[in-house]
């Protein structure tokens, strides 16, 4: 059934409202309730079915502009399930705004479930899923009217806002859940835009990337261009020299991948991650992931830095009789589908022996991966939201973070194992940690100027900090590394003291690479301690910048041996890892429970 979407009221001091619009009557609908405020987009109302789409109108004739919007529908109308409905804008005609630097041609503002529309939080994701965005948010919070009324927008670039209730509501509460701001006299053209000559609005570089995310054909160029690279960059992340051969290769690696995923049927973000992954295939884990962390934020980065250092592993032999564990643990890691499809990817036209025996490896891992239900989207989620159903609700409801997360780690490695199946079986296997009577340490990692202790500083909680930079300075100076055996040796007699008090400690130094981290976990072990990782994704220009900046710079040879060092620690390394990037806040998590953002990791600069 084709339903019209309701007119959004105006807000009553929206002046560009015209006597025949409507008028919000009253604003009880949004007092004392949760508000998200996004930007209002000048295009074309547009609803998307599983079986079809329609403008406003529901008789809507075709007309040029539609043409694209009608494409991206075929891609993405079998991630819509039945009975549900996507509404958004389409952009891709100009109207009385000349758009720039637009992030896709199609805008989603909301699902619909029937006669109900998803609150935003499931919104996002949802969007996410099919590979489109959804507006800017310009606001949130519990709806204060005075705070909307001071909002400014661009009038020249802004059409106006929309304000919605964050909770999902009823078709039949339309008119007092949501309302509009529109700019004065905002249609400031002589005739209707269908009636002139379609004018494109323009696509930022960024629109490669939710071209790749909705399944259209990946376009390599574009997507270098999108992260902010070229063609040359693509060997010299490996350590090479950039040559046009280097991007056809990268082609031919793409476009296999896409096939594969394709036949997996990712989308959104997984897809755009296997993508990339081929792209930069041959790159360098440690130097690609903080340097995709400005274009692609931290948690899209490291997914696909990971894709790119895991795959390999799949080419070596392993023992069939253990294959289960290894690729059980491997998806903590990585989407093990999307894995094995850049795996394969990798080797397009090559037929050396060794290529052939790389080959080999991953077809057998793929079988397994298949028999052991791996290679589905999210195959461990499942035993994840069963354990936190059990845990965190009911009568003795398990609230503490620490707990939860570590509940869910044992549960993760023991189900690994083949010691349990069920997420009954998680239950009560965890009763021993339920009680929370274990320490916790904070391993931090990263280069100097990464922001280790700032962040380190705005945790709550935490009963003492091992710093060997104040170590150093203790004896005199924090620059002085002649010392070094001693300082780590007393560093960990301090951590072990503590955490066999049941101490919170954070361990404040670089910990640049599994070696030096090995030393640390060692100690945690021997006192059962939740350990996670806390690592510093900062790019390497910046962190020069930060460097002779600091009241304790590190010599400029010190930094760059430090980076070609660091190799960031993968997923399941620790029983959590928090990502953290530029601005010194933690913006990923993995190994966790769920996938929220720990409240007291959230603030710091990372200047230090």
């Amino acid at each position: 059934m084709r339903v019209h979407y309701p007119r959004t009221p105006h807000l009553p001091w929206s002046p560009g409202a015209t006597p025949d619009d409507v008028r919000a009557g009253d604003l009880a609908g949004f007092a004392g309730r949760e508000v998200v405020v996004t930007e209002k987009l000048d295009g074309e109302n547009t609803t998307l079915y599983p079986d079809g789409l329609h403008a406003r109108s529901l008789d809507s004739a075709h007309h040029p502009s539609r043409a694209w919007v009608k494409a991206l529908h075929g891609r993405i109308a079998r991630r819509i399930p039945a009975g549900m409905r996507v509404c958004g804008e389409n952009l891709y005609a100009r109207h009385s705004i000349a758009y720039r630097d637009l992030d896709s041609w199609f805008y989603l503002f909301s699902v619909w479930d029937g006669d109900h529309c998803l609150d935003w939080d499931a919104t996002v994701p949802f969007a996410r899923r099919l590979g489109v965005p959804v507006p800017a948010v310009l606001w949130r919070g519990v709806f204060d009217e005075r705070r909307l009324r001071a909002l400014r927008l661009d009038a020249e670039r802004q059409e106006g806002y929309v304000v919605r209730t964050a909770d999902g509501f009823g078709r039949d509460e339309f008119a007092h859940r949501v309302a509009k701001w529109v700019r004065p006299g905002h249609v400031r053209t002589d005739e209707h835009w269908m009636l002139g000559p379609v004018v494109e609005n323009g696509l930022s570089p960024a629109a490669a990337l939710w071209q790749a995310r909705s399944g259209a054909t990946p376009d390599p160029a574009a997507l270098l261009d999108a992260v902010g690279m070229t063609p040359g960059d693509l060997p010299d992340i490996g350590g090479g020299r950039g040559d046009e051969a280097a991007l056809e290769r990268a082609e031919a690696v793409v476009a296999e991948v896409s096939a594969r995923l394709d036949l997996l049927g990712r989308s959104g973000d997984e897809r755009l991650a296997g993508l990339l992954a081929g792209l930069f295939h041959d790159a360098d884990r440690a130097r690609l992931m903080p340097r995709l962390v400005t274009s692609l934020g931290v948690s899209a980065a490291r997914r696909v830095a990971d894709l790119v250092g895991s795959y390999p592993r799949l080419y070596r032999p392993f023992p069939d009789e253990a294959r289960r564990a290894g690729l059980t643990r491997l998806a903590g890691t990585a989407d093990v589908g999307v894995l094995h499809a850049v795996a394969a990817a990798a080797l397009t036209g090559r037929d050396d022996a060794e290529a052939a025996e790389a080959r080999e490896q991953a077809g057998w891992s793929e079988l397994h991966a298949d028999e052991a239900g791996l290679l589905a989207e999210s195959p461990l989620e499942p035993l994840r939201a069963g354990l936190r159903r059990a845990l965190a609700g009911g009568p003795g409801a398990v609230t503490d973070r620490d707990v939860l997360d570590r509940c869910w780690a044992e549960a993760r490695e023991a189900y690994a194992a083949g010691r349990i199946a069920t997420p009954e079986e998680a239950v009560a296997l965890t009763w021993r940690w339920r009680t929370g009577a274990f320490p916790r340490l904070v391993v931090m990692t990263g280069p100097a100027g990464s922001g280790k202790s700032t962040l380190a500083r705005g945790l709550a909680g935490v009963d003492a900090v091992v710093s060997l930079d104040d170590l150093r300075e203790a004896r005199g100076s924090r620059a002085d590394q002649r010392a070094n055996p001693e300082i780590l040796r007393d560093g960990l007699r301090r951590l072990g003291a503590l955490l066999a008090d049941g101490a919170t400690v954070v361990w404040d130094a670089t910990a640049l690479n599994r070696h030096q981290r090995s030393l640390v976990h060692a100690v945690a072990e021997r006192y059962d301690a939740l350990t996670t990782h806390a690592v510093m994704l900062v790019p390497g220009d910046l962190l020069a910048r930060r460097n002779a900046d600091r009241a304790h710079p590190v010599p400029p040879d010190v930094l760059a041996a430090q980076l070609r060092r660091f190799s960031p620690p993968y997923p399941g390394e620790a029983h959590r890892t928090w990502y953290a990037g530029p601005d010194g806040r933690v913006e990923d998590v993995a190994g966790a429970i769920d996938d929220a953002i720990p409240a007291d990791t959230r603030s710091g600069r990372a200047d230090q």
